[in-house]
């Protein structure tokens, strides 16, 4: 089995990498095992995740660390205990590379191995055995076979990729809380989370999709993506009021806890749910009790989804013609990739193409 190729990517080695400081270097991956599969990388997704790592926003990281999360490529070696994947797939894997999957696990054993205690992320984390896991700004990336799905005919490289995290983000909390016909679904943050969020509300037949931003600047390409409504914070007065109890589920999809908590709980009816899926990097604001008893309201968090929920909203994407609004990045711009990002450029997710993989 071939197997004279070396790893290399692009590495944050402290907490300025995230201004475009990032550095292409050889690094070595986890020991080869029967479970593992080596994937040539073709495309990688540019999540927020990457860049609250890179600064070490939410917990100091673990440098050096390769970011990236949404990978997708070829299967170029393939261990003897996987049986899932063979050599030569097109595959992909999310933001989870890894959990116990022991029987006595109470979440692994009910498929809800993205909520197991020992979780590990695909990167800036270690695997079992102690080694580092390194993400997918690099030329190859190597993990459990559990973690790696198959990508359908029905959709690109370049548009399964960011499906790999911020599809799946805001797909489970969607389709587990009831999303579909006779719902109307509201999108806070029309980004690279909220953009697919808007894509697949209409998708799933809701009766109603409000895309909620701050201003007015993305309200064109709202509508073009499916949005029926479109609500400016910022700009339309009383919108709280005017829109009070129209909505039966929000999925916030910001990452700043400059928001407008309380507001967005009025818009929603009795029994009406509101998912948090962004992450700050500070805490959430405070709220009235009141918000929540007064219409039976509940708040909850959701995230990714298990391997068997991925390979699903995949096939999902593929048949309902979901597709991704991508802007497609060479590896080699990487460090700009990250800043423009950063300052908010993304039209609405960032896919870096591994050209010399990618041509192969």
């Amino acid at each position: 089995m071939n197997t004279d190729y070396t790893f290399q990517g692009w590495l944050g080695k402290d907490a300025k990498s995230v201004e475009g400081n990032m550095v292409w270097e050889e690094f070595q991956p986890k020991p080869f095992t029967e479970t593992d599969v080596d994937i040539k990388i073709t495309h990688c997704g540019v999540c927020g995740t990457d860049i609250h790592t890179l600064r070490s926003g939410w917990s100091p990281s673990d440098y050096p660390c390769c970011v990236g999360h949404e990978i997708v490529g070829t299967a170029i070696r393939v261990g003897r205990a996987v049986s899932n994947i063979k050599v030569g797939d097109r595959v992909g894997v999310g933001a989870q590379c890894s959990s116990c999957l022991k029987s006595d696990c109470e979440e692994c054993s009910a498929g809800l191995e993205h909520h197991c205690p020992r979780f590990v992320a695909t990167y800036n984390a270690h695997h079992t055995d102690r080694s580092r896991t390194y993400g997918g700004y690099a030329d190859y990336w190597r993990g459990p076979g559990a973690f790696v799905v198959k990508i359908p005919d029905g959709l690109t490289s370049a548009e399964a990729a960011p499906l790999l995290c911020a599809g799946i983000t805001v797909f489970s909390p969607l389709k587990n809380n009831g999303a579909g016909p006779g719902k109307r679904i509201g999108i806070i943050g029309v980004g690279g989370l909220g953009h697919l969020g808007i894509l697949f509300s209409k998708a799933l037949r809701c009766d109603r999709v409000v895309a909620i931003s701050r201003t007015g600047i993305k309200k064109h390409d709202a509508q073009a993506m499916g949005a029926d409504r479109y609500i400016a914070t910022d700009e339309e007065k009383d919108w709280a009021k005017s829109h009070s109890r129209t909505l039966d589920l929000i999925v916030s999809t910001v990452s700043s806890p400059k928001m407008p908590l309380g507001s967005y709980l009025k818009l929603l009816r009795t029994n009406g749910q509101f998912i948090q899926v962004g992450a700050p990097e500070d805490v959430l604001p405070s709220f009235s009790a009141f918000s929540l008893i007064a219409k039976g309201t509940k708040i909850g968090g959701s995230q990714i989804g298990s391997p068997k929920d991925i390979a699903y909203m995949l096939d999902f994407a593929a048949k309902e013609d979901v597709r991704p609004w991508v802007q497609e990045r060479s590896l080699k711009e990487a460090n700009q990739a990250i800043v423009d990002m950063e300052e908010g450029r993304a039209r609405y997710r960032y896919v870096l193409v591994n050209e010399a993989n990618a041509k192969l």
